[in-house]
């Protein structure tokens, strides 16, 4: 049953919540964990790559402009297809990306460039485990925040989330899988902004790509406690609508059949 007691939304969740048994009610491929990897990550651009035609790209509503190498382009499905046959304008070699917030696009052509975006996830050798590495400057925290303004939400979204989203449209699955990675090591989220970065990733992953929504299961589960005492469960419940409570109500039965049976 909901809580009676209805508080304010700003309530978050924090390293404080432990990791309990709902994992094992997912597939073993989906969980996040911090420790060391396998980097698969894409390779740094190299001189052959730096060497092709320059391409513009016009992103999102205020048209901010990008420019990228159609060889580093041409990794991802989406724009090796745009290339070849979805010039906006094929004698500028323009393609406009009108739905696409330009802070994301700015960390997938980073990703594209680099093998990794700003903060870059780092091995801690003493810890043997993977981190965010760390931000000193102020302008380079307020830059690295771990969520972002979406116009599409009239809100902010975790931003690892909405890149994830914006991986699968490009079909850029080692970002995908980055993506993953580095949401698993944020912290201190206002509820608000999980539930609504859950409900994003629903409406923009298909039903066959079931990691990123298994991440927030098993997040709210870990969560519950917060969430009990947070009001905002209980306004999204009853604004309803959406499969993400199907599957959090079979998550949370999983849950409780692992606990009965350790018992």
């Amino acid at each position: 049953m909901f809580s009676q007691r209805y508080e304010t939304s700003s309530r978050s969740f924090s390293k404080g919540h432990k990791v309990s048994r709902s994992s094992s009610s997912f597939s073993k491929d989906s969980g996040i964990t911090k420790k060391r990897h396998e980097s698969r990550h894409r390779r740094p651009a190299t001189a052959s790559n730096l060497s092709s035609s320059v391409v513009t790209l016009i992103v999102g509503a205020e048209q901010r402009l990008f420019a990228a190498h159609e060889n580093i382009l041409s990794s991802s499905p989406f724009f090796d297809n745009a290339l070849r046959n979805l010039y906006t304008d094929p004698s500028a070699k323009r393609i406009s990306l009108p739905d696409e917030e330009p802070e994301i696009f700015s960390s997938v052509l980073e990703y594209m460039y680099k093998g990794d975006y700003y903060p870059r996830l780092v091995h801690n050798k003493r810890r043997d485990s993977w981190e965010l590495e760390s931000i000193s400057d102020d302008d380079d925290k307020r830059a690295a925040e771990s969520t972002v303004y979406h116009r599409g939400v009239d809100g902010d979204l975790l931003k690892d989330t909405v890149i994830y989203c914006a991986a699968e449209r490009y079909g850029l699955d080692e970002l995908k899988k980055l993506a993953l990675r580095k949401q698993g090591l944020q912290s201190g989220i206002q509820c608000s902004t999980i539930l609504a970065s859950a409900r994003y990733a629903y409406a923009n992953t298909p039903d066959s790509d079931s990691k990123l929504r298994a991440h927030y299961l098993a997040l709210i589960i870990r969560s519950r406690s917060t969430f009990k005492r947070s009001g905002t469960m209980q306004l999204e419940m009853f604004n309803g609508g959406t499969p993400l409570f199907f599957d959090l109500f079979v998550a949370l039965c999983n849950h409780v059949d692992d606990i009965s049976s350790t018992q």
